[in-house]
């Protein structure tokens, strides 16, 4: 499984944590992220300034904390934490980060560059762990083990930008074709080190 943030809090702690994170959530949907200040937050959440920094630095902050929370649970929902590399889940997995991306896109435009960088960071460091882990199960010598290193790399960062091309383009076949179209780029990008994983179909 991959580890995530601890979730042994104080049940007080994790509500206000809740209010905090619906709040924003809420916000960033209805007015975008670059105008929201953290007045506007606490207001919502119904607590005050130190109350919020007591929990976040500042609102981006808050950001990186939802985007790396928000995407972490999507792999969650779909169990591509806890399963073994197939091509199957692989499609699975471009299929959760295209939908992601464009979703979250969405809701503060493509014009943010400091929203984008922060989504492109917080996905493309899941998805390498999530590839690390799934390769971890896989047998390898020393040679291998490296050169798969370099792949979960190489295919983290042809992952996000297949999604974002996908979000970006007016005209993009449905996601689960585009998702049977790419697949066979990212299996390139794994090497000949996955020739004794299971088919996609499995």
């Amino acid at each position: 499984m991959l580890p995530f943030e601890d979730e042994k809090l104080d049940p007080r702690v994790k509500r206000t944590h809740q209010m905090i994170e619906q709040s924003f959530d809420e916000l960033v949907a209805e007015k975008g992220f670059q105008t929201l200040s953290v007045q506007d937050i606490t207001e919502r959440a119904g607590i005050n300034r130190a109350t919020f920094y007591a929990h976040f630095a500042d609102k981006f902050a808050l950001l990186d904390h939802s985007i790396r929370h928000g995407f972490h649970k999507e792999l969650e929902k779909r169990m591509l934490n806890v399963c073994q590399f197939s091509l199957s889940n692989l499609r699975a997995l471009v299929m959760v980060v295209c939908e992601f991306v464009d979703k979250s896109y969405s809701h503060c435009g493509m014009a943010d560059p400091q929203f984008q960088a922060l989504v492109e960071a917080q996905v493309r460091i899941q998805i390498h762990g999530l590839i690390n882990h799934w390769l971890e199960d896989l047998p390898a010598s020393a040679e291998v083990v490296a050169t798969r290193a370099r792949a979960a790399t190489a295919t983290s960062w042809a992952l996000y930008g297949l999604a974002v091309e996908w979000s970006r383009a007016k005209r993009m076949p449905p996601l689960e074709e585009y998702a049977d179209q790419v697949l066979p780029l990212l299996a390139a990008n794994l090497g000949l080190s996955l020739e004794v994983a299971a088919p996609a179909h499995a």
